[in-house]
């Protein structure tokens, strides 16, 4: 059993990286980050910014609902600095989506999400820019979170326990010992273009949709399959809550307010490079449509930009929207003969301390380093706090 305080190389700043930086510090690690640009410069930084209840894959992904759920749960307790606790409606638009309803019902049910259902003319009171023709109405426990806020409270809480963020660091290749193992990483300072090498007992790849990319560089595989999708936000805050259309995830079928805008998403497709991905204009036109279903004031609001996120769906015999929205975390030593390397990748920003403390446990089996995961229990740091810490150091 190991006696001295194990060091780790976290690759990735985003939700993931981020909680789990703050979870193996909080258990004694010496923690290093190392991303190569800023905080939630990758999928992270361009979510919806959307707290699931779960109900959106309570029928198709039982799994990732109840996941999603009891994160909600969590996140609500630790991360109320960056939480709008306004909750959301699953409204029925057409005779199909009214079909639906019997399977959300029981799918909620089961998942343990809290539901309400709720009559059109309380739903039209409560959000009267609703289109005024929808069927039935349900209320969810959904709500709205500022992305970047949630990425760096979770940074925040990391450095208050000795962790260290190198960001603007572009990983290339690990590091090796005489035995093989991995023992850190190389990489190139994007700001002067020289190489640096970090060194560590052992080294998670958190890159979400960029994993696969990463875990080629020690000659394994990671069956992530970057999958992007188009979001547009409009200049106007339309509702108070988020508003779901009842259907099977869908493209277009999540419209939420943040801050003073209305962010209507996503499209669906995949791709083999995660980086680049353009903005197509058909796309865009879709998600306007979409989004006039549900609120038909937005068809003449002026939009105020369009962009796109890749999510790090996990890969298998199946394709875009039929893949799990659970994630994975591969011991790679296991998987691969390739010791001091783990890689954790899919779930969604709802879920990325539960990624982060499975991972954490992983790594302190791997270590013999015999500590709990303690990050449910104590509310995150003030957020400001990453970057007054970052003037304190230099």
């Amino acid at each position: 059993m190991k006696t001295t305080p194990p060091s780790a190389i976290i690759i990735g700043a985003g939700f993931t990286g981020c909680a789990l930086a703050y979870d193996l510090a909080q258990r004694g690690f010496a923690v290093m980050v190392v991303e190569r640009g800023e905080l939630a410069s990758g999928t992270s930084g361009r979510t919806h910014g959307l707290l699931h209840s779960g109900a959106r894959y309570c029928v198709t992904d039982a799994e990732a609902a109840i996941e999603c759920i009891q994160e909600n749960i969590i996140l609500r307790r630790i991360a109320k600095q960056c939480i709008e606790y306004n909750g959301g409606y699953f409204v029925a638009l057409d005779d199909a989506d009214l079909g639906y309803a019997p399977a959300f019902f029981q799918g909620v049910q089961n998942c343990g999400i809290p539901v309400d259902e709720i009559s059109v003319k309380r739903a039209l009171e409560a959000e009267p820019a609703l289109n005024p023709k929808i069927l039935t109405a349900f209320q969810v426990p959904d709500a709205a979170f500022d992305p970047l806020r949630l990425a760096m409270a979770f940074a925040a809480s990391a450095r208050q326990h000795g962790a260290k963020f190198n960001t603007f660091f572009d990983v290339v290749g690990f590091l090796r010992d005489g035995q093989g193992k991995i023992c850190g990483v190389s990489a190139i300072n994007r700001h002067s273009g020289k190489p640096v090498d970090f060194h560590a007992d052992i080294t998670v790849n958190a890159t979400g949709a960029w994993a696969g990319k990463v875990a080629e560089f020690a000659g394994v595989t990671v069956p992530v399959r970057p999958t992007p999708g188009v979001m547009v936000a409009y200049e106007k805050r339309v509702t108070t809550r988020v508003i779901n259309r009842l259907c099977e995830p869908d493209d277009g079928d999540i419209l939420l307010p943040q801050r003073r805008m209305a962010v209507i998403g996503t499209t669906s497709f995949e791709v083999e490079e995660a980086d680049y991905i353009p903005v197509y204009p058909d796309q865009v036109k879709q998600m306007h449509q979409r989004a006039a279903l549900l609120v038909p004031e937005l068809e003449n609001i002026k939009m105020r930009g369009a962009y796109m996120s890749a999510r790090p769906l996990i890969g298998g015999m199946m394709s875009g929207r039929s893949l799990s929205r659970t994630f994975k975390c591969y011991d790679h030593q296991t998987d691969e003969g390739i010791n001091g390397l783990v890689t954790v990748t899919g779930g969604k920003a709802t879920t990325c301390r539960a990624m982060a403390e499975k991972t954490a446990d992983l790594v302190c089996q791997k270590l013999g380093w015999q500590r709990v995961c303690e990050t449910a229990q104590y509310p995150l740091a003030d957020y400001h706090l990453y970057y007054q810490a970052n003037e304190a150091a230099a």
